[in-house]
């Protein structure tokens, strides 16, 4: 795994893992449920991807969305590609929506909503909620 994969939790945040890609609990929640897509390898550049990963992450993609959707209810979702801290290819994936989500004691609202996600707001979960938003999502990915 690359340092941007473990500088995001892995293992402890990881929610489903391809041949390509691991999808990660986001240790820092702007909204519940929000995930790291990350490109395994040392991929510093999209263009750089093989064309296999690009194939696999439609699949991929497809996944996260359905689980977000049971999980949250999500009305958008927003993929953003930032490398500005983290220089390996990977996507913040933020699922959007009008008022609070919860799940056990956690709840988050969506506080730049309608507008842009609000990063800088995000909740920063401790080692036990990161263990138990991944286990749930975990859950809701292999039903």
């Amino acid at each position: 795994m690359n340092e941007t994969i473990l500088r995001f939790g892995y293992p402890a945040t990881l929610v489903a893992d391809y041949n390509h890609w691991v999808v990660l609990l986001r240790p820092a929640q702007p909204t519940l449920g929000s995930l790291i897509l990350a490109a395994k390898g040392d991929y510093q550049a999209l263009s750089d991807l093989p064309a296999a990963a690009f194939e696999e992450m439609h699949g991929v993609i497809g996944a996260i969305e359905r689980a977000l959707a049971k999980a949250v209810g999500y009305e958008r979702i927003n993929y953003l590609m930032l490398m500005m801290v983290d220089p390996h290819v990977h996507y913040h994936v933020i699922p959007r929506y009008e008022g609070e989500r919860s799940h056990g004691p956690i709840t988050l609202g969506d506080a730049g909503w309608p507008k842009l996600p609000a990063l800088g707001a995000a909740m920063s979960l401790d080692p036990q909620q990161v263990i138990l938003l991944t286990g749930w999502l975990k859950e809701i990915w292999a039903a």
